[in-house]
């Protein structure tokens, strides 16, 4: 118990109080299942008001987990050319110790280039704050040699919150069977910093894809190879991933980075989808994390007769 103990004070210390350490951004595995969360240029490309919600636990099995939630809404107006989304966010990292809260408001304009090509520009302005409870935190100076973490500590806590504004843009081209984008986020890198300055790195992310049909006319599966890739600071990551589609029902498998194989399932129909996705954990921490759960749930509302011709976005449900 003492070694476990020590092993978080170790993590949470190197986070706080290291001026090398910078921070990484909460990631959903069910990239397209919480689109706006990933390009904002994905505001309005489902035309029709779209409520999406989406549920992270990450490494269950270890003390401190990760738990993540985002709840989005996004539509497409004619009478501005484009899509306008809200994506809020929780992230409670260490069993609440470390909280982050985001909300975001994004604008995306759709450019029609030719009769089977289209591209949107999105741009997102979001406020966040991050909080941390001193109380939850131990130090060195507490422990006892036999009876572990006994002693009250001499460190001076900081400030218990931050908060600052954060501007991000998104790219994305598309026809009926195949799409790509990017975007960057964190565009001005503002400070969120608890204890000194602390900025936070650009995340640059690249994806494309396509949905190809199997069979004739009258068969509905389709087979949609993916690939996404994110950058943050030092952090890189590589996603190789393929759904199929059969009906209602949508399967799919993803590998990242020699880490993990993600594993989904998903059920679609007119009005919603739900889907649940594991993420089973391939490297040294095999035996210790649980992996990972997650679950997303969609809704998407009827709205008026289109005035005139909109192109939806073809990319997978999850």
């Amino acid at each position: 118990m003492l070694k476990r103990h020590v092993l978080i004070f170790c993590v949470l210390f190197s986070v706080l109080f290291s001026e090398n350490v910078f921070a990484q951004d909460p990631e959903f595995t069910q990239f397209y299942a919480n689109p706006l969360y990933l390009n904002p240029a994905f505001a309005g490309t489902a035309r029709c008001p779209r409520i999406n919600l989406n549920y992270r636990n990450q490494w269950p099995a270890i003390s401190g987990t990760y738990v993540t939630y985002s709840a989005s809404y996004d539509q497409h107006f004619d009478a501005i050319g484009g899509g306008l989304g809200l994506l809020v966010m929780n992230d409670k990292a260490g069993r609440g110790t470390l909280t982050t809260t985001n909300v975001a408001l994004m604008y995306s304009y759709q450019l029609n280039v030719t009769r089977e090509f289209s591209m949107k520009f999105g741009f997102q302005a979001g406020f966040f704050q991050k909080s941390i409870d001193w109380s939850k935190l131990t130090f060195g100076d507490m422990i006892d040699e036999r009876r572990g973490f006994v002693y009250n500590t001499n460190e001076v806590p900081g400030q218990s919150s931050k908060s600052n504004v954060d501007l991000s843009v998104g790219m994305l081209g598309y026809s009926k069977r195949y799409f790509f984008g990017a975007a960057v986020h964190h565009l001005t890198q503002p400070d969120e910093g608890l204890i000194g300055p602390s900025k936070l790195p650009m995340k640059i992310t690249a994806h494309a894809g396509a949905v190809l049909p199997i069979g004739d006319k009258n068969n509905q599966t389709t087979i949609s190879p993916n690939v996404l890739f994110q950058k943050q600071q030092d952090f890189q990551q590589l996603n190789l991933g393929v759904y199929v589609n059969k009906g209602s029902i949508v399967g799919g498998l993803w590998y990242r980075n020699q880490d993990s194989f993600i594993a989904l399932i998903g059920l679609t129909q007119n009005h919603f989808k739900i889907g649940y996705s594991y993420d089973v954990t391939v490297s040294k921490l095999t035996n210790a994390t649980a992996g990972s759960h997650e679950l997303s749930f969609s809704i998407q509302f009827e709205c008026r007769p289109k005035k005139k011709k909109f192109r939806t976005v073809s990319c997978p449900s999850f």
